[in-house]
């Protein structure tokens, strides 16, 4: 089973989305792209993705972090573009 975290727009038909799942007694973390299915609301997951492994998650957020700084010093992205909003 798999418990949505999060949905982030892919383009204007892809959501990836962003789950806890378990596979095989491994608990993962799990980024999937989805596009709509036949019914209203409903989202297909595809083939592409990753899953990590939970144990993963802090080279992951440290990789997350390093990837921010990158962005910032090549201008990519502006401080306020990192603001969350609430």
């Amino acid at each position: 089973m798999s418990e949505t975290i999060s949905r982030v727009p892919k383009n204007a038909r892809e959501v990836l989305f962003l789950s806890l799942s378990e596979f095989k007694g491994h608990q993962l973390i799990d980024f999937r792209v989805h596009v709509p299915g036949d019914k209203e609301e409903e989202w297909v997951p595809t083939r592409k993705g990753v899953s990590l492994a939970v144990g993963l998650y802090p080279a992951f957020k440290k990789a997350l972090a390093e990837l921010e700084a990158a962005l910032l010093k090549q201008g990519l992205l502006d401080p306020e573009d990192l603001q969350i909003e609430q």
